[in-house]
């Protein structure tokens, strides 16, 4: 029932002002100077996630760049730094409005095939895949490749980079068998480069190992994600935030294979790395306390396991907003808790509260509102209130084969919970044929570990190239 981060590392560009400007003097150049300060304000407060300060900084750089002519490659910047920003803080309405001005400019003035607009094309992609909008997203992804093969050739690290956002999109759809040919696709671009002991090859080793743990394959995952993990240690060092969520996504492997020792153990290690790196206060820091929290759920240490997930849920609440999807997921872990309690009155509250967010912000066909009803359902069935319970999972099932299709591994889950309740009000053939399409589901799509709390890099520091 808890609701966690996924573990593929993925990357939306944000374009460094610094890099774009054209010095000219007197009054121009003065005004170049104005603007590239705020636009680099914005990114060291989105970078720190002080979010209220970059946004500050960001609509300063906006206003001056809105009223300088001839500048549109400057407003873009601007735009799709500011849209990246409304991304963090999960206003992502307001972001994409943003990202489709930004390609629009530079699409006109750049061309259609420009590198540049590659980049605005994959962060809208992005965007998109944070709504599971796929079938918006995977077409802007594949332009994007095909711009940037035309563009760079095929061997281009920035080819690598859509090859790896194209196998996330693959892997939260459940067509791991696409993903896996991405992310090989993606390491030998690394591999040619000469990259293939580099941050972006362990990045994508521990995408690969991300496919074989939701496989049941944890052998396999093992050894690659402790490949993984060993590049990031000598490339980025022992503490730096993504050598933090390598360790976390090894954690959670080892909280599958029953060894919740060296679970804890590496879960603590990153926490420690996330707070001196970040402070105690930081997003990131909520993210490995909410895996620490599920994994003591896991033993049964439902008191440690609450405290845990309120003060990130307050963490959260703090630097992202009290509507953030984040802070819904907060919301709904806690809610687990109390259901595992028999506390039932409060499991309901807070898992009301954090579909109503997940609804708001995400729309009502999100796979987050999906499992929220699931959740709630649970809570229904625990205290005998079938007839609700079997309401709520048919609406989860909906979303579910529309957002995710038909056979996706988590389907399987969800039918399982409503075979049990169907049972409950005597729907006996009715729960039959349901349990027999989570088996063929099951049967075709192998044990899946969809749960367990793996976490992408995004959610734990900005993301820039």
């Amino acid at each position: 029932m808890t609701v966690r981060s996924r573990g593929f590392f993925t990357t939306t560009c944000i374009l460094p002002a610094v890099f774009f400007l054209l010095i000219h003097s007197g009054q121009q150049r003065a005004d170049q100077e104005s603007w590239a300060r705020h636009m680099n304000e914005g990114a060291k407060y989105r970078q720190e996630a002080r979010y209220p300060e970059a946004e500050r900084a960001f609509l300063r750089a906006l206003e001056e760049a809105e009223q300088s002519p001839g500048q549109d490659l400057r407003l873009s910047m601007n735009l799709n730094n500011l849209a990246l920003l409304y991304v963090d803080e999960g206003r992502y309405g307001e972001a994409e409005p943003l990202y489709l001005r930004a390609l629009e400019l530079r699409e006109r003035v750049l061309g259609r095939d420009n590198p540049e607009v590659a980049l605005t094309l994959n962060n809208l992609a992005a965007l998109y895949r944070s709504q599971a909008l796929y079938a918006k997203a995977d077409p802007l992804f594949q332009r994007a490749l095909s711009i940037l093969e035309k563009q760079y050739g095929p061997k281009h690290t920035q080819v690598a980079m859509v090859l790896n956002n194209l196998a996330a999109s693959c892997y939260e759809q459940g067509d791991y068998g696409q993903a896996e040919q991405f992310l090989r696709r993606a390491l030998a671009v690394r591999d040619k480069r000469s990259e293939v002991a580099g941050p972006e090859a362990a990045r994508t080793l521990n995408n690969l190992a991300e496919i074989r743990r939701v496989q049941g394959r944890y052998a396999e995952a093992r050894e690659l994600y402790q490949r993984a993990l060993t590049i990031l240690e000598k490339t980025l060092g022992p503490e730096h935030s993504d050598t933090a969520a390598a360790l976390n996504n090894l954690a959670s492997l080892s909280v599958n294979q029953g060894r919740y020792h060296d679970a804890e153990r590496l879960y603590r290690r990153a926490l420690a790395i996330l707070e001196k790196n970040f402070g105690m206060e930081h997003a990131a820091v909520a993210t490995g306390l909410n895996n620490l929290a599920a994994l003591r759920c896991e033993l049964r240490d439902y008191g440690e396991a609450e405290r845990l997930h309120q003060q990130a849920l307050a963490i959260r609440q703090k630097a992202l907003g009290a509507e953030h999807p984040d802070v819904a997921s907060s919301l709904n872990n806690l809610s687990t808790v109390y259901c595992y309690q028999k506390r039932y009155a409060e499991a309901e509250v807070f898992g009301r509260r954090a579909l109503a967010i997940w609804e708001k912000v995400l729309g009502p066909e999100h796979r987050d509102v999906a499992a929220g009803l699931s959740n709630l359902a649970q809570i229904c069935y625990q205290q005998g209130r079938y007839q609700e319970a079997a309401s709520l999972l048919q609406r989860s099932l909906a979303i579910r084969e529309k957002v995710l299709g038909p056979n996706h591994p988590t389907m399987a889950e969800t039918l399982k919970q409503y075979a049990s309740t169907l049972r409950k009000i005597k729907q006996k053939n009715e729960a039959a044929i349901v349990e027999a399409r989570a088996r063929d589901i099951d049967l075709h799509s192998g044990p899946s570990s969809h749960g367990q709390h793996t976490v992408d890099v995004l959610a734990l520091r900005p993301m820039g190239k």
